[in-house]
């Protein structure tokens, strides 16, 4: 499905292919039926927002899914620089990684991130290690996806 500028999508950036179908099969199971644009590494995901490296620029996404840690550019690396960018300092962002390192989540704090999502991902499982129930019902309300 493509997505329009009005319309809600994701912006998944995950290097581990399990991961990414994990997302789908979880969005599937709650009806979240938007475009879902993926990008390998940070890198990638910059230049399907800004439209650089032969890229056609994407939509600017609801929501974007980092994962923490990525070859070429990590979830951090990425974020941090989408902070600093006026076009996209106010994007969604919510973290998924399997780290629960206390520095990786502080990191993320700093950097105005909306959560902090330990993989694997599951949202039947919010509310059980650091995930809140209210951080899931926060994702879908800033989509407004769930049908």
């Amino acid at each position: 499905m493509a997505s329009t500028p009005d319309q809600p999508s994701i912006l998944l950036v995950e290097d581990d292919q399990m991961d990414i179908m994990n997302v789908q099969r979880e969005l599937r199971k709650h009806n979240v039926d938007v475009p879902l644009h993926i990008a390998r590494n940070g890198r990638e995901a910059l230049n399907m927002l800004r439209g650089e490296g032969g890229q056609e620029a994407i939509p600017k996404p609801s929501v974007v899914m980092l994962d923490l840690n990525m070859p070429r550019m990590n979830g951090l690396e990425l974020l941090s620089t989408l902070r600093s960018d006026p076009e996209f300092v106010g994007l969604n962002v919510f973290i998924t990684t399997t780290s629960d390192l206390e520095t990786d989540r502080l990191k993320a704090q700093d950097l105005a991130v909306s959560g902090y999502i330990i993989k694997p991902l599951s949202f039947d499982s919010f509310g059980e290690g650091g995930t809140t129930v209210d951080g899931f019902s926060l994702f879908l309300d800033l989509l407004r996806l769930k049908e």
